[in-house]
């Protein structure tokens, strides 16, 4: 209860602070004077469980759901997936795996030691699809969690100001990495909750970047901690992918040979590519 109410009046101290109280109006210069965007970030960390709340809770865990993609042909691909993940002490560090199953075909992605590489279902190691990883690595990188995770990461941040869409009041917030990765986050100026982010990546080497737009729904509480439920991925405005999560379950025991490449380096042979 004590912690509600500190994050209540920060939350507050805020919007206030910045023009949001009914009948006030101020510019967008007057605005960035009264917030930065450290203090929109520490609100928005302190939202989604805190940061030794979060370290703690979500040193590891497990997600599993489903996700529907809508394919180059336009064609819908359903499957499901689990994730499992051992976090480290800054993103680079962590050890990411997600099982694929489809109909047709089933398969793994793994993130560990600074490389990522696939498994196929009988453990040999295959060099993923430049698409597949841009993909994957673009949940990684371009991620919630980036936010969470900024000072750990050495990330920058930048408030670009204030935008108001469809009613909604924001805080707009530029994140770059050390990679000089940029993700635009676009945050409830009246919940911190971020609801959506927008990144632009190449899917190939030498193809034209995508504007990529990651949007939260169904926000739940998982442990304490702030999870959205649905996620629905845009490509240059059209959707292409929604994710449902069905069940996630942190601090649960990972084994660490989840995440060994078999053949390290990463094989880049392999007759049957996803």
């Amino acid at each position: 209860m004590f912690r509600r109410l500190i994050i209540l009046s920060i939350m507050s101290a805020l919007v206030a602070g910045v023009g949001l109280v009914p009948g006030t109006a101020r510019a967008a210069d007057d605005d960035k004077k009264n917030v930065t965007a450290e203090q929109v970030a520490e609100t928005v960390l302190a939202i989604y469980g805190g940061r030794d709340g979060l370290k703690q809770i979500r040193r590891n865990g497990v997600e599993r759901g489903r996700a529907t993609r809508i394919n180059a042909e336009g064609r819908t691909e359903e499957s499901s997936y689990e994730r499992r993940f051992i976090r480290g002490e800054s993103t680079d560090k962590d050890r990411i795996r997600i099982d694929q199953k489809m109909p047709t075909m089933e398969y793994a992605l793994v993130y560990g030691s600074g490389s990522t590489f696939g498994l196929s279902p009988n453990g040999s190691a295959f060099a993923p699809r430049q698409d597949l990883t841009t993909d994957f690595m673009g949940q990684v990188w371009h991620d919630i969690d980036a936010l969470l995770r900024y000072k750990e990461n050495g990330s920058t941040l930048s408030l670009v100001g204030r935008d108001k869409q469809k009613n909604l009041d924001l805080f707009v917030l530029d994140l770059t990495d050390k990679e000089k990765r940029r993700t635009r986050y676009y945050i409830s100026a009246k919940t911190f909750r971020v609801l959506w982010l927008e990144y632009e990546e190449a899917p190939n080497v030498g193809a034209a970047p995508i504007k990529y737009s990651r949007k939260f729904h169904d926000y739940r509480y998982a442990q304490g901690t702030l999870v959205p439920f649905r996620i629905v991925l845009l490509e240059d405005g059209k959707q292409t992918q929604e994710t449902r999560i069905l069940t996630v379950t942190y601090g649960v025991k990972i084994e660490e040979a989840l995440f060994r490449n078999p053949d390290a380096p990463a094989s880049s042979s392999s007759s049957a590519r996803p």
